[in-house]
C-alpha cells in the first residue's frame, strides 16, 4: 500500500493493497480492492466498491450524490464498480438514487475517457468505451462492448445494445439496438457495426445474417411486428439475431429509426 501523505482517507474506508495519490480524498464506506490506484485530487465517496486493478485517474469523482432532486440523502444507495476499469481525468459516476434502483453498476474492463459521465441508477456492462465527454443520464443501460463517441448523450431510461457504436455528438432519445451504428440529433441508425463485430470475433456467416436481419427490420417497409416474426423465423437459429429481435420487441421506449428506408 502506498498512500501519499497529503491524501485524506476516512478511517471507515476499507483499503486493500492500493495506491493513493496526492490530495486525493477517500470517504467513509469506500471499499478499494487490491491493485486499485487513485490519482491526484480525485474524490471517491461511499458507499461504493471498486474492483481489483481499476485505475482512477486525476481529478476523478466517483460515488457522488445522484443529480436527482427527489433523492433522499439519508437513503443507503451505492455505486458498484468491477475489475480493471479505467477512469480518466475529470470523469465521474454517481451512486444510485432512493427513487430508482438504489445502485449504479459498472462491470469489468470499461474505459471512461476524460469528462465522461455515468449518472444514477445506470447499468454499464463489460468492455465498453466512453469517449471524451460522453454522458448517460439516469437509469440507462449500456450493454457489453458498446462504444459511445465523444460528446454524445443518452436519454434517461434508454438502452444501448451490445457492440453498438454511437457516433460523436449523437443525441440518443431512444434505444440503440445491438450491433448497429447510430449517429445524429436525434440519433438515427446507419447500418451494422461490421468492423466492431469482426474485431470481437464474430464469423462472416454471423455478420451476414445480422446484416440481413437489419435490412428486414429497419430498412424495409414491412410493419415492425411482421418483420420481427419473419426475421425470427428465418434467422432465429443465430443467437445474435435472436438477441437483436428480443431487444427490439422488449424496448420500452422504442428504438431509433433508420436514416434511410426503402
Amino acid at each position: 500500500m502506498a498512500i501519499h501523505p497529503t491524501a485524506i482517507v476516512d478511517p471507515a474506508a476499507e483499503l486493500g493493497d492500493v495506491t493513493v495519490g496526492p490530495y486525493a480524498i477517500i470517504g467513509a464506506g469506500v471499499v478499494l480492492h487490491d491493485g486499485v490506484s487513485v490519482g491526484a485530487h480525485s474524490v471517491v465517496e461511499g458507499p461504493m466498491v471498486v474492483g481489483q486493478g481499476t485505475e482512477i485517474g486525476h481529478h476523478v469523482v466517483l460515488g457522488g450524490l445522484p443529480q436527482d432532486q427527489k433523492h433522499d440523502r439519508s437513503a443507503p444507495t451505492r455505486l458498484l464498480i468491477g475489475k480493471n476499469n479505467v477512469f480518466r481525468e475529470f470523469s465521474s459516476a454517481h451512486r444510485g438514487s432512493s427513487g430508482g434502483g438504489a445502485e449504479t453498476r459498472i462491470g469489468d474492463g470499461n474505459y471512461f475517457m476524460a469528462n465522461s459521465h455515468v449518472a444514477h441508477d445506470c447499468t454499464v456492462g463489460h468492455g465498453t468505451m466512453f469517449a471524451n465527454s460522453a454522458a448517460i443520464a439516469g437509469h440507462v443501460e449500456v450493454h457489453d462492448g458498446a462504444i459511445l463517441g465523444g460528446l454524445c448523450a443518452v436519454h434517461q431510461h434508454s438502452r444501448i445494445g451490445r457492440f453498438a457504436m454511437i457516433g460523436g455528438g449523437a443525441m440518443c432519445a431512444q434505444d440503440v439496438p445491438p450491433f448497429t451504428i447510430a449517429q445524429g440529433d436525434r440519433a438515427r441508425l446507419y447500418g451494422v457495426n461490421i468492423i466492431g463485430l469482426r474485431r470481437n470475433g464474430m464469423s462472416a456467416e454471423t455478420v451476414s445474417r445480422i446484416k440481413e436481419a437489419w435490412r428486414q427490420l429497419f430498412v424495409s417497409d414491412v410493419p415492425k411486428k411482421l418483420a420481427l416474426a419473419r426475421v425470427a423465423e428465418a434467422h432465429g437459429d443465430v443467437a445474435e439475431v435472436a438477441e437483436l429481435v428480443a431487444f427490439v420487441r422488449e424496448s420500452p421506449r422504442g428504438v431509433c429509426r433508420a436514416a434511410v428506408r426503402h
